[in-house]
């Protein structure tokens, strides 16, 4: 459930259920925009609010979108931004701990049910999302096993929506040598976080 209090009563979530949209872009498009802006004016007076509403849009995204026509790109786009607004809003709050990790299993499980996909940029920011680097690290132990494995030479053929999130836990966590190390044996050689292409 979403956190509410009695200062705000949340607008998106209406118009973000599942087939929420026909096929035309324009409006789901529209509604992504207001749903941020909503979200980034709540944050300014209640940023645990504002996070816990923007990971409850992530998580809304791709069910709503489903049936839209995304062949022009313009609605990968839009959500692109979107991630790029949200990831601060919920990557920058002072949560505990326990709360920050319900935020990733929440946002994991909306990783790993994207089918089309639209959010998989996530995985790019999972550090960030992390927050600390000790959440970064337990959550690089919890996805390092199945990574190591689809990077390696026995996992051809294979692909684990969590890799481009584990390399980033373990860059957060300061675990370089591992990082690299697992970078320099993959199959595949090049992977991009922040900005930064590790080219081995």
């Amino acid at each position: 459930m979403m956190t509410r209090t009695h200062s705000h009563k949340w607008t998106f979530p209406a118009q973000f259920r599942r087939g929420a949209f026909g096929w035309k872009f324009a409006l789901p498009i529209q509604r992504l925009k207001e749903a941020v802006t909503e979200i980034r004016q709540v944050a300014r007076r209640e940023p645990v609010l504002a996070a816990d509403g923007a990971v409850f849009l992530l998580e809304k995204l791709s069910p709503a979108l489903e049936q839209v026509d995304s062949s022009s790109g313009a609605l990968g786009t839009a959500v692109n931004r979107a991630i790029e607004a949200l990831v601060p809003v919920i990557a920058g709050v002072d949560a505990p701990a326990p709360m920050r990790e319900r935020w990733l299993g929440r946002l994991f499980d909306a990783l790993q049910n994207d089918q089309m996909p639209y959010i998989e940029r996530l995985g790019d920011r999972w550090g960030e999302l992390c927050a600390t680097p000790a959440i970064a690290s337990i959550w690089a132990d919890r996805l390092l096993p199945i990574t190591a494995r689809v990077m390696g030479a026995d996992g051809a053929g294979e692909h684990f929506v969590g890799t481009s999130a584990c390399l980033n836990a373990l860059h957060a966590a300061h675990r370089d040598e591992e990082l690299l190390a697992l970078v320099n044996t993959a199959r595949l050689h090049w992977w991009n976080t922040a900005g930064s292409a590790w080219t081995p």
